[in-house]
């Protein structure tokens, strides 16, 4: 048998590489060797193991709704942890996921000084962020950490899934913010950056969520 290490596997950008029959000891060694200081992103499930290497676009996409998330709160006035693209694994769930972006909301609070994340303790994140250019996010994973609210964001389309009773389900709108329709207004804004750029679309957002709060 041939074994290979990772710096011997190539992986462009858009692409993505999956590894089968991979155990909990191979999964956190992969990790190891990965490094934190890195562009790609891993995705575990039952000895299944997916590293992806994302596109300018997909990028591009994640920063501007990670922004959007961010404007919201702070104009809100809710506080909230920003985690990004933290690994969150659990070993006894057989899983370990990397989002595009995450925030604790209602757990903001405990999770304000955690450093060193432990899911059989601290809680999940309340909202994770995912974009979709190359390959398409299960929700097997969140669901097994118990996420409450995904957003999956594919060819200019928002969907906002939601855990209940243990099974996601798509929703119109955000429960952590019921007052937006924040479907609509992510499409719209994804279009403007295009057109407009990233800052003009970023204070376009900014002064439609104030006026929404004015009414």
């Amino acid at each position: 048998m041939v074994t290979l290490q990772l710096r011997q596997v190539v992986v462009d950008p858009g692409q993505h590489i999956q590894f089968r029959s991979v155990d909990w000891v191979e999964f956190e060694a992969i990790l190891a060797e990965l490094g934190d200081r890195r562009s790609s992103r891993v995705a575990y499930c039952d000895g299944s193991l997916e590293i992806r290497i994302p596109l300018p676009k997909h990028e591009k996409a994640k920063v501007l709704l990670g922004n959007m998330v961010t404007i919201l709160l702070e104009e809100l006035r809710i506080p909230n942890e920003c985690f990004g693209s933290t690994t969150f694994r659990r070993k006894d769930l057989g899983v370990g996921v990397e989002p595009d972006d995450c925030f604790y909301i209602h757990n903001a609070e405990r999770m304000r000084d955690r450093d060193d994340l432990d899911l059989t303790i601290d809680p999940p994140p309340d909202l994770v962020i995912e974009v979709d250019v190359t390959s398409k996010t299960g929700l097997e994973i969140y669901q097994r950490l118990g996420v409450p609210e995904v957003w999956r964001f594919e060819d200019g389309v928002l969907r906002i899934s939601v855990l209940n009773n243990g099974e996601y389900g798509d929703v119109d709108a955000s429960p952590l913010f019921p007052q937006f329709p924040i479907v609509q207004a992510v499409g719209e804004f994804m279009v403007r950056l295009g057109s407009e750029g990233r800052t003009q679309a970023l204070l376009s957002f900014r002064e439609w969520v104030r006026s929404l709060i004015a009414d």
